[in-house]
């Protein structure tokens, strides 16, 4: 036996269980054998694990989605490694849904599914997973039941189908499972980044083992944590708060730096989720809404300068910005006033220099830009001093999980220069005879630092 095994045997017999060092060690146990894009997806898989010994006691279980473009990326490898380490694991490539259903009226299972992209690809007569696709979207919150019917005498079954569960798939998966769920972007291991080969043989006793010491933790301070409201970092609503909450109550629970890390990692997690569901047109009314203020905010614009503006090289929109290539053309009047009209957006006559021209009023804009906008504003991410772990009774730990030095104040925006402005010479006469009018107050996402955690100590 080795002596990183004795001393996992060890520590499963002491009373009482330390939380910190306990979910150190799953962290440090997974980090062996899984690479991940950074620190905070390794945060949110450690803590996922160990939340689901506590999931009878939670209100929601998150959906951990690990995704990849291509094969080989990792995915199967982080399954390999839960299946050790949550209770009563089911690990499966195609288990039935009345498999599922079965399972979970016996005992509290945890499903680990893996090329679960091939439950979304398969549509009409030929398509049998319409039942698991159910329990995927409704089973992340507690009392959700799936009624069926009984044979012989077909009488009605309601199955609760509440468990945590971890979905490993190539691609992406829909907006209804995605919502409900922490997504890792998996992708292939770099030659520098070295773990160790993984064996189940070799390696079982000592995830078991770590196993049994979560459970044990977890039932003294499951129904606790089932009951606290963790909380959360600023701009963490609605279904974001729901997913990440149990979470949140485990790191709490662990204490030392865990609050701290768990919330540094909600922040930014939940920052990425959304950048990648920014749709084509909410990104033109962020792009737009830059041009307007760019431009002194002038109650209206002509549409022949905001074309220009959007397909132009220095118009101080990001290098990605795809007005100049969309669909491989630049952006068109026919094709801005498509993306604009689902928000209620139309161009209109506008009086620019004495000149009757078609355009756009900011007034059009602002409802759009007060639902949609404020998403698209991005927080700095600045680097912190080297701190000790915070605990939560740390005098530099604020409950929120945000240190309390990290800065507040939003990003400015430099106003338009008629004499630096690239397009000026060719475009003052549309600017002239604009009248301004007062600025108008700005919703905005305040900045918030992500610091990253020391290395651990392995087992």
């Amino acid at each position: 036996m080795s002596a990183q095994l004795e001393r996992v045997e060890v520590r499963c017999g002491e009373q009482p269980v330390d939380g910190d060092e306990l979910v150190n060690d799953t962290r440090s146990f997974i980090e062996r054998f899984c690479v991940f894009p950074d620190d905070h997806c390794l945060t949110a898989v450690t803590l996922w694990a160990v939340h689901a010994h506590m999931v009878e006691h939670f209100h929601t279980t998150p959906r951990l989605a690990l995704l990849s473009p291509d094969p080989a990326s990792g995915k199967t490898r982080v399954l390999e490694v839960l299946d050790l380490l949550v209770p009563e694991s089911l690990f499966s490539l195609s288990a039935s849904p009345a498999a599922i259903f079965r399972s979970l009226a016996h005992e509290q299972i945890t499903l680990l599914f893996d090329e679960v992209d091939a439950i979304w690809n398969k549509r009409g007569k030929d398509d049998n997973h319409e039942d698991l696709r159910s329990l995927l979207n409704a089973g992340y919150k507690r009392g959700a039941s799936i009624p069926r019917c009984e044979r012989p005498k077909h009488e009605v079954t309601r199955f609760d189908v509440y468990c945590a569960v971890a979905l490993a798939g190539l691609g992406e998966m829909p907006d209804t499972i995605m919502s409900r769920s922490i997504i890792i972007r998996m992708r292939r291991r770099a030659p520098s980044e070295n773990i160790e080969p993984f064996r189940t043989r070799r390696h079982a006793a000592i995830g078991n083992a770590l196993r049994d010491r979560l459970a044990q933790w977890a039932e003294t301070e499951g129904p606790e944590a089932g009951e606290a409201w963790p909380e959360m970092p600023e701009g963490i609503v609605d279904r974001n708060e729901e997913i990440w909450e149990p979470l949140l109550a485990v790191a709490d629970a662990a204490g030392g730096d865990w609050p701290k890390r768990a919330r540094c990692a909600c922040v930014a997690m939940c920052k990425a989720a959304e950048d990648r569901r920014v749709s084509l047109g909410i990104r033109l009314l962020g792009d737009l809404k830059k041009l307007f203020r760019n431009a002194g905010d002038p109650d209206a614009m002509p549409s022949a300068l905001l074309l220009e503006l959007l397909a132009g090289e220095e118009s101080g929109l990001d290098a990605d910005a795809p007005w100049g290539d969309l669909y491989g053309k630049a952006i068109n009047p026919r094709k801005l006033a498509s993306l604009l009209k689902p928000y209620g957006i139309k161009s209109q006559k506008i009086k620019v220099d004495g000149k009757s021209l078609q355009g756009y009023r900011r007034e059009s804009f602002w409802d759009a830009w007060e639902r949609y906008v404020p998403i698209l504003v991005p927080a700095k991410v600045e680097p912190m001093e080297p701190t000790e772990r915070l605990g939560r009774n740390s005098a530099n730990y604020n409950g929120s999980g945000v240190p309390e030095e990290a800065p507040h104040a939003a990003p400015s925006m430099e106003p338009f220069d008629a004499e630096t402005e690239p397009f000026a010479a060719e475009k003052e006469h549309l600017r002239g005879g604009v009248p301004q009018v007062p600025e108008v107050p700005d919703s905005r996402t305040q900045e918030s630092a992500v610091p990253q955690s020391d290395e651990e100590a392995r087992l």
